[in-house]
């Protein structure tokens, strides 16, 4: 997600003007550092003492040991770790104004969506600096704190999903004689025609649209009925919260 986000803000105007990158990894941040004209630093203590703000994108378990090495300062955190409560974060990092969000994907195309919160203490003024930031990235929504996982669950985790959705009738398409290449890109275009039409018309009115009595659309419908397709989706949220839990 580090990458994604870096990768959206080297995309267009107005985004950090210096990106470091510090990773264990050192050949992955040297190639993201890379991609996005960033460079790469010696440690977690160089990067915290470069910084304007740190964006915080590790395994919730590895936290502690971040902190340590940063020794707990910082001068801003923009966190997008799972299941890692802005409370947590003031415990690693004492005073240290902090913003936690959770965005998609998309952000790498300045499409995403970022859910955020406010850690306790952060200034106005420094909140909406952060938040007109990750804007850059897509549309930002603030949500309660409680809310978080679900947002995760909701939005992180869902263009997976919507990439399954795809594959698969792409797939289908191929073996009807498309090209797979020119069948994906059916695809997609006619799901982004699709995600635009729902900010004008809610679902059952599309579904009721393109799906008169006795079509063709409507065969189609009750066969994911029978599939099972809503209960499958609502189960993947399910699964997903589970492991915030």
């Amino acid at each position: 997600m580090a990458g994604a986000i870096a990768r959206g803000w080297a995309a267009g105007e107005g985004g950090p003007t210096e990106m470091r990158f510090c990773d264990l990894d050192r050949d992955r941040a040297e190639a993201l550092a890379a991609g996005t004209g960033g460079s790469v630093t010696g440690g977690l203590a160089d990067l915290a003492a470069a910084s304007d703000v740190v964006l915080l994108a590790v395994k919730p378990g590895a936290l502690g040991d971040v902190a340590a090495e940063m020794g707990g300062q910082a001068p801003a955190l923009l966190s997008v770790m799972a299941a890692t409560p802005t409370q947590r974060l003031a415990e690693a990092f004492p005073g240290v104004p902090a913003l936690r969000v959770m965005p998609n994907q998309p952000v790498e195309v300045r499409r995403g969506v970022l859910c955020w919160a406010a850690g306790e203490g952060l200034p106005a003024e420094l909140r909406d600096r952060l938040v007109r930031l990750i804007g850059l990235l897509g549309t930002t929504v603030e949500v309660p704190e409680d809310r978080m996982n679900a947002a995760m669950a909701l939005v992180s985790c869902s263009p997976a999903y919507v990439a399954i959705f795809a594959e698969a009738l792409a797939t289908a398409g191929a073996e009807e004689g498309f090209d797979p290449a020119q069948s994906l890109g059916l695809v997609a275009e006619t799901l982004a025609g699709t995600a635009v039409l729902l900010g004008k018309r809610d679902p059952a009115a599309i579904r009721s649209a393109v799906a008169p009595p006795g079509g063709a659309t409507e065969a189609g419908l009750k066969a994911l009925d029978e599939g099972g397709f809503s209960e499958a989706l609502a189960a993947a949220m399910n699964a997903s919260l589970e492991r915030f839990r």
